[in-house]
């Protein structure tokens, strides 16, 4: 049975991105959940220092072998452990705080275009008229879901803090998969257990800010839970599923599965946090995933 699912078929490929959108989107969950509970700036800093905490044993052997690579690569290895791990997550639970975890979810799934935006910004690379065209509705998707469908809005500037801070979150997490293509030539299982490290001891000033403020973890088994999950499930299995359907089908068809997110996370959402979906959902979830089709599009299509 495990030599099967060790195969690097597109099957299993498929059956791993599956579980990795299904894990992501239960975090985005457990993320709004834990408002009241879980500091988000503690709950990022508990996720990765536990996440690193797990891995390095495994990690220990490959990070000796390669740690002349990574020492050579220290300023990529930095910036990308800060950018992907580090912060994007907690940019994420913050934002969770003030806006629910469906807005979050959709919004997450303007990626694809902000990273076209970022590569055109930090590399050069040339839009296409297509891309360009998926950009503009990307873009009106996310007005869609940031103004909830009302114009006053603009008028009154009643924007959600928490839809803000989640497209900030997407910003980063863009420029983190851009920059990707500076990451050295070194195992999945070293940068992982590198950048862990990184994300867990960059936020622990963040988590003691949080504790001297006096915001702490009310702890129940219902928050342990969360933690472990998050550090676990979300983090170290759905992290190695994820890079192992990259290296068996590449960057852009993975890529396309980040749309099961939303799809997730709103039936997720209405089972355990009572979250309605409402229409200007819809309209602004068909409006993005138009735009990131349209963006996606090869020159030999049109």
């Amino acid at each position: 049975m495990f030599a099967r699912f060790s195969r690097p078929t597109h099957a299993n490929a498929v059956l791993f991105l599956v579980i990795t959108m299904a894990l992501w989107a239960g975090n985005h969950v457990i993320g709004r959940w834990a408002t009241g509970n879980i500091p988000p700036l503690t709950f990022a800093f508990l996720r990765w220092a536990g996440a690193g905490l797990i891995l390095l044993p495994f990690a220990l052997p490959s990070i000796r072998q390669e740690w002349p690579t990574v020492k050579a690569n220290w300023p990529v290895m930095l910036l990308l452990g800060l950018l992907g791990s580090g912060y994007y997550n907690t940019i994420q639970y913050v934002a969770l705080t003030e806006t629910t975890a469906t807005n979050a979810a959709i919004l997450n799934s303007w990626a694809p275009v902000a990273i076209a935006i970022m590569g055109a910004l930090l590399f050069g690379d040339r839009l296409s008229w297509y891309q360009i065209g998926g950009l503009c509705l990307s873009m009106l998707g996310v007005a869609v879901i940031v103004l909830r469908a009302d114009l006053n809005a603009l008028r009154t500037f009643a924007f959600n803090h928490g839809d803000i801070v989640m497209l900030l979150g997407t910003s980063v997490w863009a420029t983190y998969t851009t920059l990707l293509r500076k990451r050295p030539a070194i195992s999945t299982m070293t940068f992982s257990g590198v950048t862990y490290v990184i994300a867990g001891f960059a936020n622990l000033p963040l988590a003691a800010y949080e504790y001297a403020n006096g915001q702490h973890v009310v702890w129940s088994w219902a928050s342990i839970g969360a933690i472990f999950y998050a550090m676990v499930l979300a983090s170290v299995v759905a992290y190695f599923l994820y890079s192992r359907s990259v290296e068996i089908i590449g960057a852009t068809r993975t890529g396309a599965f980040i749309h099961l997110i939303p799809l997730f996370t709103s039936v997720l959402a209405i089972i355990f946090l009572g979250e309605q979906p409402q229409l200007y959902h819809a309209l602004g979830f068909v409006m993005i995933l138009s735009g990131v089709a349209l963006a996606s599009r090869k020159p030999a299509e049109a």
